[in-house]
């Protein structure tokens, strides 16, 4: 039987904007004195029942993240926990620096969100200010040309609260979440801890259910439920889809983001990423599976005036995608985002925290750091508009053949190949490529199969091939038949 079940929320802003005074305005107003004083550690996530009854459900669990680092670091590893974000934005502050990386975070997620404008109790706040500033960053509010929500706050107070959870309710209805009690158990780890209990960590759990006694993995160590404990401390023997909740039964210290599961296979799973280099390795990004047509980039500059330089030269390039440009250090959250966007960090006249460093060689993100900003342009646009040269040549691709191995019949030099992509045609002009670089260019002037002339050969077949001019082609090599 299909359940609905609660949203997952994360709350993301600027530090001093609010969010922990919203999480505990909440928290407090919709859970009874009772229920607040059973609470006697901090999970990393939390349900509340808002009893509202005219939607789907009343209840909505919350992320209690530290900010967008932790939020970023669940999506890199590939664990879609959060179904809605709320993007807290300070009314008198308005937009800061971790406001628009809160933005990019949001937007790399894909999941629908509400803007929450806070502290609009203040005689100084601006919230028309604030709907304009989102719109320089491409979030249009409802009222400013967009859909996007936006709920005017007041976490001291608790001024718009209720609607803003509303809001919540209303995206969440529009989503449809549901579960299945009879489907194999999916939950991700949230927050990771060792106490008396042993190693206890948060999770969620998204569908089926998790019971005491359950067998289950997490990457590749096994599993065995011992005990479970609710976001208020009481230990239970079942937990359902969207409920926060620890668990021990764990021997090793699990990752945060990994999923949770009866099957091995599924949490073995590991997102694949680019290898971490100094430089731009322009062949390794040209030859990357499943590469976008842009070049996408996270990029930390020094000051205001390098950020309007770089992003003022980099918007005219079309084949360029900044995810991200702000001030600042490289640091964890911006190859947290890296990762899940599969960008490029790029530092300009900035350093690179340690941390920053040892996370993207575990990550394999590459960083570029650059001192004089047109060699920043120059490399970058050339590496864009390479990777854009290659995607409009894998457009018009005809087929594409692999040379096994070479005969020398008569004199005659005759390659045997066999097709890969499409297909190829007797007469056609091919590229050959070596090392995935362009070695030359031929025509297919003798097509064989079995010592049978024919016209064509498609995907899987083998044939013999014979070039003019010919080419030093060798065993390995790739010739391409572009349209």
């Amino acid at each position: 039987m299909v359940k609905a079940r609660p949203p997952i929320v994360a709350i993301l802003g600027h530090v001093d904007h609010g969010k922990t005074t919203l999480l505990d305005n909440i928290r407090k107003s919709n859970i009874t004195d009772r229920e607040h004083g059973g609470i006697t550690q901090k999970i990393g996530a939390y349900e509340i029942d808002t009893g509202m009854k005219d939607y789907k459900t009343g209840k909505i669990t919350f992320i209690d993240t530290p900010g967008h680092e932790a939020f970023s670091k669940i999506r890199a590893r590939g664990a879609n926990v959060a179904d809605i974000a709320i993007l807290l934005v300070d009314g008198k502050d308005s937009l800061m620096p971790q406001t628009i990386e809160s933005i990019s975070h949001i937007k790399a997620a894909n999941i629908p969100y509400v803007v929450a404008i806070n502290k609009t109790d203040l005689p100084e706040a601006n919230p028309e200010k604030v709907k304009i500033d989102l719109m320089k960053h491409e979030v249009l509010v409802e009222g400013k040309g967009g859909n996007v929500p936006v709920s005017l706050i007041s976490a001291k107070t608790g001024k718009g609260v209720k609607e803003l959870l509303e809001t919540i309710l209303l995206l969440a209805s529009d989503l449809n979440l549901t579960y299945k009690e009879t489907n194999p158990p999916k939950a991700y780890i949230i927050e990771t801890k060792k106490d008396k209990r042993g190693i206890t960590p948060s999770l969620i759990i998204k569908d089926g259910v998790i019971k005491v006694g359950d067998e289950l993995y997490e990457q590749n160590q096994k599993v065995k439920v011992r005990s479970l404990f609710d976001d208020l401390g009481h230990q239970v023997q079942t937990v359902y889809p969207s409920t926060p909740f620890e668990m021990s039964g764990f021997q090793n210290m699990p990752t945060v983001g990994s999923v949770v599961t009866s099957s091995q296979t599924e949490a073995e799973k590991v997102e694949a990423a680019p290898e971490v280099t100094k430089t731009i390795d322009m062949d390794a990004l040209l030859a990357t599976p499943k590469i976008e047509k842009k070049l996408s980039l996270v990029i930390k500059t020094d000051n205001l005036g390098s950020y309007e330089a770089i992003k003022q030269a980099l918007d005219k390039n079309a084949n360029v995608k900044i995810v991200l440009i702000a001030i600042g250090e490289v640091n964890k959250s911006d190859i947290f985002l890296a990762k899940t966007t599969k960008s490029i960090v790029i530092g300009f006249g900035v350093v690179t925290s340690s941390e920053a460093i040892g996370l993207a060689k575990q990550e394999k993100v590459i960083i570029k750091t650059y001192n004089i900003i047109y060699e920043l342009l120059d490399e970058l646009n050339e590496v864009a508009d390479l990777m854009n040269e290659k995607e409009e040549k894998e457009k018009n691709l005809k087929g594409e053949a692999k040379v096994l191995a070479t005969f020398i019949i008569e004199g005659e030099t005759i390659y045997g190949v066999k097709v890969t992509k499409g297909k190829i045609n007797l007469n056609d002009g091919l590229e050959v490529h070596r090392n995935n670089k362009l070695f030359g260019k031929t025509k297919l002037v003798s097509l064989k199969i079995r010592a049978r002339e024919v016209n064509e050969v498609k995907k899987d077949q083998e044939s013999g091939m014979v070039f003019s001019p010919p080419l030093d082609i060798t065993i390995g090599d790739m010739v391409k038949s572009i349209l």
